[in-house]
Parts: C-alpha cells; sequence; structure tokens
C-alpha cells in the first residue's frame, strides 16, 4: 500500500512511523493538499489530509482520476472536505472521532485558569524583577456557572473538570446525556438562556452548516458583561469580527481561542517577521483580554499516538475491503445525502 501524507508537521512524524504496520510504504509531504498539488499523489492508493487541506470537489475529482480510493483525515473535524464528492467519485473517506477527549477538553480549562489569573502577565511581570499583586486579581472558579455549547466526548470531559470546581453547568446540544444530568447535574437549556446566565461559555461542537457563525451579534448582546468565551472547536462557530467589536467594549470580559476562522496558511506555520496579512487576527494579538494559542489543543503525546494508530487502522481496513467504523462516506449510498445537523463532536 502507498500512502502520501499530505501537510506534514515534524512534531507527528514520529507516531506515525511508529504506528506503521511496516506493509505500507508511506511518504511525507509538508505542502498543503490543492488544486496544484494534488499531482503530487500520482501513483499512490491512498492519501492522508489534516484540518487545512483543500479536500473540495475539484480536488476530489483530479484525486479519483490518479487512482486515489481513499482519504484518510487525521483528525475529527471535516468541514473541509466536500463527502458528496467524494461519494460520487467512490472514494472512501475516514476520520480519527475519537483520539483523546482529555486533550482539548483540559485546553480549555489550561485557557479559562491562563487568562483569570493572568498567568501570562504575570510571567512576564516577575521576569522584569516585578513581584507587585495589583492587576493580577482573578476570580474563583467554585460557583461560577459554565455554559457548553456541544457535550459530545470532549464536552462531557470539560464538563466533568468544571464539575470539579465546584461550577453549575448549562448545556446546549440536539441531544441530552443523562449521565452528564446524573453525573454532575447538568442542565440542558436553549442557547439564548445559555447565553444569559452563564459566566463562562466554551464551545465543543463541529462546524457544519448548522453551527456557522452560531455565536453571533445576537447572541453576544444578551451574554452577561464581562462572560469568558472560550473556543477550542472550531474558528467558524463565531463570528470573528463581532467577536472583537464586543472585546472592545466589554461585553466580552475574556476570549481564549485555539481556533480562527482564517487560521489557514497562518497556523501551524513558522510566520515569524513577516506579515499576516490578515487585519482581524493582527487586532486580536493586539488586545490585553485575548489569548491565543495556534490550534494546539490536542497536540498530546497519547493524542498523536491515538490519531496516528486510528489512521493505519482505518488504511487497513479499506485495503482489506471491511468497515473500521470511522467511514464518513458509504459509496454503496451514493444517492443518499450526508447528515451534518449532529452538534455532538
Amino acid at each position: 500500500m502507498k500512502i502520501l501524507f499530505y501537510s506534514t508537521k515534524d512534531f507527528e512524524k514520529p507516531f506515525f512511523k511508529e504506528a506503521n504496520p511496516g506493509n505500507n510504504q508511506v511518504d511525507f509531504l509538508t505542502e498543503v493538499l490543492s488544486v496544484n498539488t494534488a499531482t503530487m499523489a500520482n501513483g499512490y492508493d491512498c492519501i492522508s489530509v489534516f484540518t487545512a487541506d483543500d479536500v473540495s470537489a475539484s480536488v476530489i475529482r483530479q484525486l479519483h482520476t490518479q487512482g486515489i480510493g481513499m482519504i484518510a483525515i487525521r483528525a475529527a473535524g471535516y468541514d473541509n472536505v466536500d463527502l458528496d464528492a467524494a461519494i460520487k467519485n467512490n472514494m472512501v473517506v475516514s476520520n480519527v472521532p475519537e483520539y483523546s477527549p482529555y486533550s482539548v477538553a483540559e485546553h480549555a480549562v489550561a485557557l479559562i485558569l491562563s487568562m483569570n489569573r493572568k498567568i501570562v502577565k504575570a510571567y512576564e511581570k516577575v521576569h522584569a524583577r516585578n513581584f507587585l499583586l495589583d492587576d493580577l486579581v482573578g476570580f474563583d472558579l467554585n460557583k461560577k456557572t459554565v455554559g457548553i455549547i456541544g457535550t459530545g466526548r470532549i464536552g462531557s470531559v470539560f464538563a466533568k473538570i468544571m464539575h470539579g470546581f465546584g461550577c453549575t453547568i448549562l448545556a446546549y446540544d440536539v441531544t441530552t446525556s443523562q449521565s452528564l444530568i446524573n453525573k454532575y447535574g447538568v442542565c440542558y437549556v436553549d442557547l439564548p438562556t445559555l447565553c444569559r446566565r452563564s459566566d463562562i461559555i466554551s464551545i465543543h461542537t463541529p462546524l457544519t452548516v448548522q453551527t456557522k457563525y452560531l455565536i453571533d451579534e445576537q447572541h453576544i448582546k444578551i451574554m452577561k458583561t464581562g462572560v469568558m468565551l472560550i473556543n477550542t472547536a472550531r474558528g467558524g462557530i463565531v463570528k470573528t469580527e463581532e467577536i472583537i467589536k464586543y472585546l472592545e467594549t466589554g461585553q466580552i470580559g475574556y476570549y481564549g481561542m485555539d481556533v480562527y476562522e482564517k487560521e489557514k496558511g497562518i497556523f501551524f506555520f513558522d510566520r515569524t517577521g513577516k506579515s499576516l496579512n490578515d487585519s482581524m487576527l493582527e487586532k486580536l494579538l493586539s488586545l490585553k483580554n485575548v489569548l491565543i494559542t495556534p490550534h494546539q489543543a490536542f497536540a498530546t503525546k497519547e493524542a498523536l499516538c491515538n490519531i496516528a494508530s486510528t489512521t493505519f487502522l482505518n488504511i487497513d481496513h479499506w485495503a482489506k475491503g471491511v468497515r473500521s467504523g470511522n467511514e464518513l462516506t458509504d459509496t454503496k449510498k451514493a444517492n443518499q445525502s450526508i447528515d451534518r445537523k449532529i452538534v455532538t463532536p
């Protein structure tokens, strides 16, 4: 089996080399998949892609003509993949639906604590030999109300952690989890109610047609003044220009983001000394009540190990003509529409 990995980063290569069962020829590219780089997959059986790759209909058609039969996504999200086009071209697409919900949930908590307890500012101050506490006052998480948008694997772990802090937990999802209700007293409400009542709101839902710009001006205006908003899911779930507007007015008191709606071509790359050519991101970087991390929430040793092993498991099953259970397409049902209404990741 000849497999080509697009958008490969140095930090993930050792995990994929270790997980390769040995009967595959695996080659790694740093290049992002696009209409211009799709030809590089000529002669391969399948490819592996990440979130920044362009897996649109035109790219899929080109890959199909080159004999590519499978696309193995090494992530849970697949909003960059045209699944309908894959089905029409008899191409199997798989993902890694569960690699480590703890990695992302714990990172969301890290953003909360870092902003609340002014960790970055404290680090800068003490290294400047300034040990005053005047601008380092935070607040207790205990008894605060936390709103969780999306209570799938990641959202459920996040709920468990915040319950441990003594928080009251509200949740919004198209499905309810009786287990979360029983274990942590989670109360499911509609989105406006969650926005009005929450001190902290954390997003854990995939990007779909239904969740695109889910958090917009309508919902921001009814949030508590000074609310803390956390996004470790997908950048396009929030309307960034309106986030900026209400960060400047103080309606949003804190914004912790590990994802950005226009991150393609910026995140996962070293842009030291180079212009970002992105006024919204430059503005976010200038705001003192914003903490940005570069889409690193998933990056733990445990998660990367699971991503690598599941990616090869998916490929191996496809090669043997059996299902792994992680397929996003069913080429036998090409005329059936794909359900993208799920809120739960």
